[in-house]
């Protein structure tokens, strides 16, 4: 249609098409096909007609039409990420084994059920001292952060870019893996303190999730980040990231699994409560991100204000103490001038607050918010595993499949579904140790808060003890 469009348009501009073209786009159908011309043109039999063989018949046999029926099904939304990811292909067995195969991961059963087997160099990295940089002569300004990995001898800085081309193969690569999000861009106030600082705490969080994952913490591209020096090394290591052939579908055929059984109805089951605690979990993280959310601007606006405004009526009223000299007193007027001035600190102390902990609060949320946002898609793929699981075995109980076929469907899905619960399981492993930080710091510097409140206003009370 779109073909169609353009030739007449470019007929009704005039243009240079030759003459025979442009009667012949005007014409009318029956037209075209009745001259003798066009006549001649169907019925003589083309050179390249002759050789081209005849496209089978919609039914030739029945053991043609039983070979057909024999394929599952591939899903017709070719955008569902069940099939971009690779996962459908390899669940099929599309994916061709490889001779050899460089990496592996191994999943164990654990007390909880399936689980990743731990790192067995495990390590952590820091994240400090970003420092702007500049290039061609000044003309382009950036951040670089400072990091030193503990199992390597020597730090390196890195650019945001560089985190950001790290992410995307780690999302290219890892399907079932629940890749922490990044601290957001931005394009305008980048080389602000304060942006600056908050990126910089994210990046520590990031990293400590990166280095503490069992998969994600061994993958090539990630020691050759935190590793790499040298600039030629740097990027010839790039290329070999970016030119890694175990990636999404391949990606699978690098597991290990238990050999113990598993039904894939209790599977399901167990991926069904998941996928209702994360969407529970999911609702609840945006609203206490929200309500903290707000109780900074609080603490920023509303609680700073209120305390000032106090502060100055009590200067207010010393002031008006000083009116009439002879009745003065003057340690009752310094001692409320001085309470005064105490709440006006208590409200600059109240807007300094967040950076102590509820700022901490939401970047653990905020990290929380990107890897809960991945599970609906990595659960799409293990429905779409037990969806052809189903499917195979429908068709070979009516005779339509071959049973080593929908048995090797099955031994397959049984590959995604470990994957997905040693997933799961590392989820709450982290969730757990993270919360309990979180809500530690949180409370710990809230008490240390209302403790030097306290104090001021202590310290304050005893400036009325002598008059």
């Amino acid at each position: 249609m779109d073909g169609c469009r353009a030739r007449t348009a470019v007929v009704k501009q005039g243009s240079s098409l030759p003459l025979m073209w442009r009667s012949s786009a005007l014409a009318p159908a029956s037209t075209m096909l009745t001259t003798p011309a066009a006549l001649q043109a169907l019925q003589a039999p083309s050179q390249h007609m002759a050789f081209r063989p005849k496209p089978p018949l919609e039914r030739q046999d029945s053991l043609a039409s039983a070979k057909r029926g024999s394929v599952v099904g591939r899903n017709l939304n070719r955008f569902s990420c069940f099939v971009r990811s690779g996962v459908e292909a390899f669940i099929l067995g599309n994916v061709p084994m490889m001779a050899k195969i460089a990496e592996t991961y191994s999943i164990e059963m654990g007390p909880r059920g399936p689980q990743w087997k731990a790192n067995p160099h495990p390590f952590a990295c820091s994240v400090e001292d970003p420092t702007k940089q500049t290039k061609f002569k000044g003309i382009k300004s950036y951040i670089s952060y400072k990091l030193t990995p503990t199992h390597a001898g020597s730090p390196v800085y890195r650019r945001y870019k560089h985190f950001d081309w790290l992410y995307n193969r780690l999302l290219h690569k890892f399907t079932v893996i629940s890749v922490p999000h990044l601290p957001e861009k931005q394009a305008t106030g980048r080389f602000e303190e304060d942006f600056i600082e908050k990126r910089k705490r994210r990046l520590i969080l990031w990293m400590d999730h990166m280095t503490s994952h069992p998969v994600l913490s061994q993958y090539e591209g990630f020691q050759h980040f935190l590793s790499c020096l040298d600039d030629k090394q740097w990027k010839m290591g790039k290329r070999r990231a970016e030119k890694d052939e175990m990636v999404g579908a391949s990606f699978l055929l690098t597991f290990q699994i238990p050999t113990e059984h598993q039904d894939l109805q209790d599977v399901e089951d167990r991926v069904d409560t998941f996928k209702a605690f994360s969407k529970k979990m999911d609702d609840s993280v945006l609203q206490l991100s929200t309500v903290a959310l707000e109780l900074v601007r609080k603490h920023v606006g509303g609680f700073r204000k209120e305390f000032q405004k106090l502060g100055s009526a009590f200067q207010a009223i010393s002031h008006a103490f000083q009116m009439d000299p002879p009745f003065s007193s003057e340690a009752l007027n310094s001692a409320i001038s001085h309470t005064g001035r105490t709440y006006e600190a208590v409200g600059e102390m109240f807007a300094e607050q967040p950076k102590n902990d509820l700022f901490q609060m939401l970047d653990t949320l905020s990290l929380y918010q990107g890897l809960l946002s991945n599970f609906p898609d990595i659960i799409h793929l293990q429905k779409g595993a037990f969806a052809k699981v189903k499917e195979s075995q429908r068709m070979s109980d009516e005779g339509r499949m071959a049973q080593d076929e929908a048995d090797g469907i099955r031994r397959r899905c049984r590959v995604v579904g470990f994957a997905l619960q040693a997933e799961m399981n590392h989820f709450h492993q982290r969730r757990e140790l993270d919360f309990k930080h979180m809500m530690q710091s949180y409370l710990r510097q809230q008490i240390l808060f209302y403790q030097r409140v306290g104090q001021q206003l202590e310290k304050t009370l005893r400036m009325y003890d002598n008059l």
